[in-house]
This record gives C-alpha cells, sequence and structure tokens, in this order.
C-alpha cells in the first residue's frame, strides 16, 4: 500500500511513495500528530537526484525491520528540500552547528514543535566506518525521549536559539569596498589550486560566482593572478570528467581534485552559472574556446532540459540501474563496436578509455589528458582533421548511449532555477549575437508568467503536473528579476524591465527587515517556522540578498531611482560586518560591491532598433567585458516615452537629425552625444 506521499507532486517524495516507512508530507498535521501521540519527528530531507539519498532509501527506508522502528517511535515527514529550501535552510544550519558539516540526505529528529536535538546526514543501516548505525540511533533516540524529556527540550530549546543568529551588523563593521574586494582576492589566492585549477581540496565545486568575481578583479588590477586562476580552472573543468563529453553539460562536482570523477548528476542551476562565467572569460579573453563551452552548455538544455512549454527542467540523476554513473561510461570494447578499429583507437586514446579503466569496474570516464593541438602534433594528424574524426565519433556514440537506460529526470519547474537560466541564455544572447538564446529565455519568462505567478503579482516556488506550489522565496525573486534585467538588456523590450521593476518590489514588500535591514528567506506569504534566517553566504548558488543587491544597483542606474540605490546601499550595509571578515565566502556579494565601487556607465542609444547604426552600437557595447555599465535603448515612436516614464532622466536623449545617438555617462556626468560607431568604440575602450 502506499503511503501520504502518494499525492505528492515531487519527483522525491514520490520516490518514497511506497516504502513501508509511514512517511507524512511536511505540514501541521504530522507535527500535531506527533504532539497527540507524544512521540519525537523523524526529518528527512532529500532531491531526487542525490546518490546518498538513494542509499540510504535502499538500505533503511526501504527496510522492513526499520520501517517499523520509524513508525512505531516516530512520526516520520520527507521534504523535498527543492520545493521547501526554508526547511532545509533552517534545519541543515541546525546540522552544521552540531556537527561542523551539513549534506544530503538530512536527518533531523525534532520535538513536536519542530525543534532539532538530534541532526546528521547519511546514516548506514547498522554502525559502519565510525557512523552509528540508523537502527541503533532509532531506538536510542527515542528512549532519551521516553526517559530524559527534560535533558532533550532544553537541548533542542538551546539549539532552536543558536539557530536564530545575529540580528544585525553595525554600520562600524563596514570597511572601504576595495579593501573588502582585494581581500576577497586573497583569500581566494590562497586556496586555489595552482595544479589542477579550483579551490580548496577534494571533493571539488565549481563555484562560478568565484570566477566571475575575479574577473572583476582582474579589471582592477591587471597585473594580479586573477585571470591566470579563471582560465585554468575553465580549462580544466571542461577537459574534465566533469564535462560529459559524448552529451555536453557539467556535472554536480568533482570527487577529485583532479576534475576526473564527477558525482554524475546534473543541475539545472549549476549549467545556467557556468555558462555566465565561461561567457564573461570570452568577453575578457576573446579566446573563441569560452564561446564554444557556453554554447555547449545551451546545447545540452535546449536539448535535454526543456519542457515543451519552454520552461527548464531541475536535474538529472546520477544513477541508472542502480548504479552511479553507469549511464556516462564506457568501455575500449563498446567504443569500437560502435566506432569499428580505427576510429575508435583515436577516440580511446584521446578521451583515456582503457581496458583498466580510470573509474571503477574497469570502466572510464572520457575526459581530455591533452588539447587537441598537442594531441595531433604528438600523432602527426591536422588538428582540424583530428576534431572532424572526434566530432563524428562522438555523435555516434551519443546515438549509441541514448539507447540506454537513462537516469532519472527531475521534471518539476523551479522558478528560482529558470531564473538563472534565463539570466544565462539572455546573456549568451548578447556576447554571442544569437537572437535564439533570448527567444528561449523569453519563452521560460513567458512560461512562468502565465504558470508561477499569482493574480496579486507573487510568485509560486514549483510547477509540475499542471500543479503550481508554495509560495515564492527570496531566491526566486532575486534570480527572476535577475534573469530579468538581462532578457531586457538582450532584446530592449521594455515589458522586461517593468516586469523586473515591479517583481523587485513586490520582493522588496515580502522580505524586507525594516528594524534590521538586508532580506529574510521566506516572505510574509511563507509558513513561520521556528527560525527565519537572513542568507547571505554564496555557496553552490549565490545568496538572495548578494543577488538582491547586485540587482537593485543595476536597476537604480537603470532608471535614475535613487531610491533602489538607497536600498541597496542598506542592504550592503546590513552584511558588510558578515562579508568584510571573509569575503571569499561571499563572491557574488563581492560582484555587489564591485558594481557599487564604481566607475559605473550609464549607456543610453538613442534610435530604431534595426537601424545599422544602432546595430553597430550595441556590438561595441557588447563586445568586451564592461560587468559595470547599464544599457538602454530609447526607440522612435510610442516606446520612447514608455521607457521615459520608468527612467526619466532619458526624457532628453534624442537621435540627432538623421542619424542615432550614443550617450555615455559616468561619475553622475554624461558626455555629449555621440553618432559615429567608430568614435563610440574609441570611447568605451
Amino acid at each position: 500500500m502506499p503511503n501520504r506521499l502518494i499525492d505528492e507532486k515531487s519527483p522525491y517524495l514520490l520516490q518514497h511513495a511506497h516504502n513501508p516507512v509511514d512517511w507524512h508530507p511536511w505540514g501541521q498535521e504530522a507535527l500535531a500528530k506527533a504532539k497527540a501521540e507524544d512521540k519525537p519527528v523523524f526529518l528527512s530531507i532529500g532531491y531526487a537526484t542525490c546518490h546518498w539519498c538513494h542509499v540510504m532509501a535502499h538500505e533503511s527506508f526501504e527496510d522492513e525491520e526499520v520501517a517499523r522502528a520509524l513508525n512505531d517511535l516516530y512520526i516520520p515527514i520527507k521534504v523535498d528540500r527543492e520545493e521547501r529550501p526554508d526547511i532545509d535552510q533552517v534545519y541543515m544550519t541546525a546540522c552544521q552547528v552540531l556537527t561542523g558539516q551539513g549534506g544530503w540526505p538530512l536527518s533531523a529528529f525534532l520535538t513536536p514543535e519542530g525543534k532539532p536535538f538530534y541532526v546528521g546526514t547519511y546514516f548506514p543501516k547498522t554502525s559502519r566506518l565510525g557512523r552509528p548505525g540508523f537502527i541503533d540511533l532509532l531506538v536510542m533516540l527515542a528512549e532519551k525521549w521516553r526517559t530524559e524529556r527534560n535533558t532533550v527540550l532544553k537541548a533542542a530549546d538551546q539549539l532552536t536559539e543558536a539557530l536564530k543568529g545575529p540580528t544585525e551588523t553595525t554600520s562600524q563593521d563596514r570597511r572601504p569596498e576595495l579593501e573588502v574586494l582585494q581581500l576577497g582576492y586573497q583569500q581566494l589566492a590562497k586556496a586555489y589550486d595552482h595544479e589542477w585549477g579550483g579551490f580548496g581540496q577534494a571533493p571539488k565545486f565549481p563555484t562560478p560566482h568565484n570566477l566571475n568575481f575575479l574577473l572583476r578583479w582582474h579589471v582592477r588590477d591587471p597585473g594580479s593572478t586573477a585571470l591566470e586562476m579563471v582560465e585554468k580552472t575553465l580549462t580544466a573543468m571542461r577537459r574534465g570528467g566533469l564535462f560529459d563529453q559524448i552529451g555536453l553539460g557539467f556535472a554536480r562536482y568533482s570527487v577529485d581534485a583532479k576534475w576526473l570523477v564527477p558525482h554524475f548528476e546534473k543541475m539545472l542551476y549549476d549549467q545556467a552559472l557556468l555558462a555566465l562565467a565561461y561567457l564573461e572569460a570570452f568577453q575578457v579573453t576573446q579566446k573563441p574556446f569560452y564561446a564554444r563551452v557556453a554554447q555547449e552548455i545551451f546545447t545540452y538544455v535546449l536539448r535535454d532540459m526543456t519542457s515543451p512549454e519552454g520552461a527548464f527542467y531541475s536535474a538529472e540523476d546520477a544513477d541508472s540501474e542502480g548504479r552511479e554513473g553507469l549511464f556516462y561510461v564506457w568501455t575500449p570494447q563498446e567504443v569500437h563496436e560502435e566506432l569499428g578499429r580505427d576510429l575508435g583507437e583515436l577516440f580511446c586514446r584521446f578521451y583515456d578509455v582503457t581496458p583498466d579503466g580510470n573509474f571503477e569496474h574497469g570502466l572510464s570516464i572520457p575526459h581530455i589528458s591533452a588539447p587537441a593541438e598537442v594531441f595531433a602534433r604528438r600523432n602527426g594528424i591536422e588538428v582540424q582533421e583530428l576534431e572532424d574524426q572526434l566530432a563524428q565519433a562522438r555523435r555516434r556514440l551519443f546515438a549509441r548511449r541514448e539507447r540506454r537506460v537513462r537516469p532519472l529526470k527531475d521534471d518539476k519547474i523551479l522558478t528560482a532555477w529558470n531564473g538563472l537560466m534565463i539570466a544565462a541564455l539572455a546573456k549568451g544572447s548578447q556576447v554571442l549575437s544569437d537572437p535564439v538564446y533570448a527567444q528561449a529565455a523569453a519563452r521560460a519568462f513567458d512560461f512562468i508568467a502565465e504558470k508561477l505567478k499569482q493574480e496579486n503579482g507573487t510568485l509560486r516556488r514549483r510547477f509540475r503536473q499542471n500543479e503550481a506550489a508554495y509560495p515564492g522565496y527570496l531566491d526566486d525573486y532575486a534570480y527572476l528579476v535577475w534573469g530579468l534585467i538581462e532578457l531586457y538588456e538582450a532584446t530592449f523590450d521594455l515589458r522586461f524591465l517593468e516586469a523586473a521593476l515591479t517583481l523587485n518590489r513586490t520582493m522588496l514588500e515580502l522580505f524586507g527587515d525594516d528594524a534590521s535591514g538586508g532580506l529574510f528567506y521566506s516572505g510574509r506569504e511563507n509558513e513561520a517556522l521556528i527560525a527565519r534566517p537572513k542568507e547571505v553566504y554564496d555557496g553552490a548558488l549565490p545568496s538572495g540578498n548578494s543577488v538582491a543587491a547586485l540587482n537593485l544597483l543595476r536597476l537604480g542606474r537603470m532608471t535614475g531611482d535613487t531610491e533602489l540605490e538607497v536600498k541597496a546601499d542598506e542592504l550592503i550595509k546590513a552584511f558588510s560586518g558578515q562579508v568584510g571578515r571573509y569575503p571569499a565566502v561571499h563572491t557574488h556579494f563581492l560582484a555587489a560591491l564591485d558594481f557599487a565601487a564604481g566607475p559605473g556607465r550609464e549607456i543610453v542609444i538613442a534610435g530604431r532598433a534595426d537601424d545599422p547604426t544602432v546595430q553597430a552600437m550595441i556590438r561595441s557595447v557588447r563586445n568586451k567585458f564592461r560587468p559595470n555599465q547599464i544599457v538602454l535603448l530609447k526607440p522612435d515612436g510610442p516606446e520612447g516615452p514608455r521607457l521615459a516614464a520608468l527612467a526619466p532622466f532619458v526624457e532628453s536623449m534624442k537621435p540627432r537629425p538623421g542619424r542615432p545617438a550614443f550617450y555615455l555617462c559616468q561619475g553622475y556626468a554624461c558626455r555629449r552625444p555621440i553618432t559615429d560607431p567608430a568614435e563610440v568604440e574609441a570611447v568605451l575602450e
């Protein structure tokens, strides 16, 4: 018999709907039952493509003995962390406070009021490798609940109090922006892996916002090693097993320092953030390699991660047929069967597919151990011929791989992650001069506007099987505003700028903390939990506060609305002490500080969008990395007054007689209008 999860829409919850565990979805009904039966709650949090979640499910949640203990002693609750990131954030913080680390599956033991008294991650069914056995833990903690209730409740109260954290920082903590930026660079340089790129030791995560910040520091200090760190990291990730050499797209992280062995799941947000990093690297260096990688990411997302209606799915699993990575790995025999002897041998040598394998069970993860130019020279073959043959081999192996059992695709649509992908595609359209990407981004926004936006202008978090659920969180708003800003600069369609401003206003109303500054993760529409955190740490994803800070600065400059810049300054001030102490873990926030520090540029192009001179001016604006500029197009006709209604400072900016005009403002002063595209290029330089 299925349990209560059978009526849920989350792929993760549905994976557990036929467990013998009597799972409850999160809600007051489950907590009330715990209180009525005087039982503690066991809360399990994970997501559909989580490998260790699968392991614990097979070992424990599908096991009758474990199920009996859970059902008899606890009220068991399951949560999809991607649907309910607010719940995950609270109890993950509890795990980190108690253990100094975190991860998924998250296993939390709570009072009926939702207060945690014991938290961990994965537990094996029986004790192994220093980890307590799950059954022993269930019995021991239930006994403590029965016989040492006051001790348990005291621990729960203390931990809950610790979760509330500091409520404010004082303005005296604020350091000059440039000092904080330099310290962030120095801390990243200290953590940098000179041999393989990236930061820290294994497991190694891409963290693209580190790279985006370093590119901004490179602009300020071209003599630093910032660009070198970025280029080595981006190149090593693309050549490694972290990148799917056959089907494109990046895996979640590398379990080793060399980027060879990935954790094979693919997340939408990684594709978006990495695409942005490669695009900016291309703008800085003008090296086609980086543009090509961004295009490869977009090819993967538009092919495999896009719904028929144009929105983007969440993730693809690491496991298939019960084994991690099986879909992605090869043996020389398989390669030769498909490609024949000569092409198969070439592919195996180039991508390191060997009889012994570089992964478990003699299987190989394709990766590039030597660049094509070096490999071609060593083997006496022309580079173009090599690349043509490898492209043919990849196409044929991709077709063969498509006949394998695919990993699960988590097809729920999350507003926040779609916002990131909209931003990446819109930026790609600008940098790569490809309108197809902007069209895909606009289509995704139209889906969100139709399916996930309420009549009162608020957002919903998740859409699946024709159901929109859960009031949106801070990152749903902040990420989507980011996407809309990029989409406006890609298309100059005013509906996107108008939508960004409206949504940004709603975000401030729902999440703002008027007393202490900053933005709460949960808004006035969200369920009240035992803590209401304000997140600024830029981990796997940039925090909502970091993204909101940069959005406020950009929108303030785009509209001339100084109130938006005041809001940005208040937000920055609220977190200045925390960020200033260790800026290297707040790198998207540092991008906002970099924008605030200036010099910023406001560019207005007055003229018809289809005018060749206007198009030449737009290309000049986009062809280099200039992160602290905003660009507006003031067209002829009724669209001009419509823009002026949003940005009154453009009212007087008109084309010259018979010619478009380019207006450049910097440091609160504007230059004379320019009509010659060649002069535009010179002025921008």
